[in-house]
């Protein structure tokens, strides 16, 4: 696939040389390129020669540069090429729960295995063909997969896909040529957890030692659910006997790999009433954008920043943050231990329902910006709101409901400050740095 160049970066290896902006790239070192993982991998080397079409005519450009250094050239699309959607109708897609009416890309199913290695991102691999396969296995690609259940029936059931089940496969494959895998299961009570998760579990320990680590995770469902099939979120004693399960093998990894492998999310423990476990039992939290150890994380940071801090760190300040239910009593208790400890700290914290969603939806990154507004509209919020940046997409500062910071800002009048989930920054926040 030819594709054309759109700029070309000043100062880069390219830049000097006898390509411009409107030239089509025909090839890297004689080999054709489909999209950007093509691109990267053929271009990684010390010497490249590079095909150019421009005007109808054809020529040879040579770069040298340093070893996996980026050419500079740069194109419509960061993929070279469309994104791939998933072709699935998992029965706990959080997407098919979404409310009407809100911007477009909220709803576009992203499933792009290339996006994986490049940005982290959770495939299927019911898209995948075994040309895909091949490819990754060629280029050393690690990969993030959703596997959900390794019960080839099951899976093809959770998915709504006839094809699910055979492309458990490519796990099998990817071991074999010793591919690194990150996994992610997504649990629904009375469909993949009991037994089925104990069998899947035990399946993707046997793929060791190119399992990274996996990630169990509980269903979340809104109010948006009609005519879908029927779900239920996890009760204390479910949650508990699911956590007793991964705990054993924890410990059977542990002593057989040098590894848990497998981390529950935080929401496990909370809606299990059990105290969340220390930072070592998360290892390298390896599987922290999936919610598993963000809140240990971020109760060690702050514990660390307010132990650090000097009485000439904390500024007067009055300031109140906002957050969702499932980390609510976490950020009281660093906020109340920072205050006893600091006494010019003043801060209060808001516990945000989540309205838009429905109750049952309790992590802080979907709360709305109408929501923000209309619990905390008339309340005391001191000199600065506090909001996690989870809850906003970064690039223009809008929340899920498109509403902006600069709305929230205005209809509470008060100063919103955007803060990590780093407990060092929110530390700061409070402390008026």
């Amino acid at each position: 696939m030819a594709v054309e160049i759109r700029s070309v970066v000043n100062g880069s290896p390219v830049s000097g040389l006898d390509v411009r902006a409107g030239d089509v790239l025909i090839s890297v070192n004689g080999h054709d390129i489909s999209d950007v993982l093509d691109y990267m991998y053929y271009s990684a080397e010390i010497g490249v020669e590079l095909l150019i079409e421009r005007g109808g005519s054809r020529h040879t450009v040579s770069v040298t540069k340093s070893e996996y250094d980026d050419l500079g050239l740069e194109f419509d699309t960061f993929l070279m090429d469309k994104k791939q959607s998933c072709c699935n109708k998992c029965i706990f897609c959080f997407i098919d729960q979404m409310p009407p009416n809100m911007r477009e890309t909220l709803y576009f199913k992203d499933d792009d295995a290339r996006l994986s290695f490049l940005q982290g991102n959770y495939v299927t691999l019911t898209n995948l063909s075994q040309k895909d396969i091949d490819r990754i296995i060629q280029m050393k690609l690690s990969i993030n997969i959703s596997v959900h259940t390794t019960n080839p029936e099951l899976r093809c059931k959770m998915m709504n896909n006839r094809f699910a089940g055979e492309k458990l496969d490519y796990l099998r494959q990817f071991a074999e040529a010793g591919i690194s895998m990150n996994c992610q299961i997504v649990l629904c009570p009375d469909i993949n957890d009991g037994a089925e998760l104990e069998r899947t579990l035990t399946d993707l320990g046997n793929l060791m030692p190119n399992i990274q680590s996996v990630a169990v995770v509980p269903v979340g469902l809104t109010k948006f659910r009609e005519g879908l099939y029927p779900l239920k979120l996890f009760d204390k004693v479910g949650a508990a006997k699911t956590l007793d399960l991964i705990e054993k093998f924890q410990r059977e990894f542990l002593e057989k790999y040098d590894t848990r492998l497998v981390f529950p999310a935080d929401e496990f423990y909370i809606t299990a009433d059990r105290q969340l476990p220390p930072g070592e039992a998360y290892e390298e939290y390896s599987q922290y954008e999936n919610g598993v150890g963000m809140l240990r994380s971020l109760m060690d940071e702050f514990e660390r920043a307010c132990d650090m801090a000097e009485e000439d760190d904390i500024k007067p300040c009055s300031t109140s943050v906002a957050t969702g239910e499932l980390a609510y009593k976490y950020i009281c208790g660093l906020v109340e231990n920072a205050a006893k400890k600091w006494h010019t700290i003043d801060c209060r914290v808001y516990k945000i329902r989540n309205d838009f969603f429905g109750e049952t939806i309790t992590v802080t990154g979907l709360i709305t910006g109408q929501d923000l507004i209309a619990q905390l509209k008339g309340k005391p919020l001191g000199d600065t709101l506090l909001l996690s940046a989870n809850m906003i997409r970064r690039d223009d500062m809008v929340f899920l409901d498109d509403i902006t910071v600069a709305d929230v800002e205005r209809e509470l009048g008060v100063s919103v400050r955007i803060v990590e989930n780093d407990g060092f920054e929110l530390f700061d926040a409070i402390s008026g740095n």
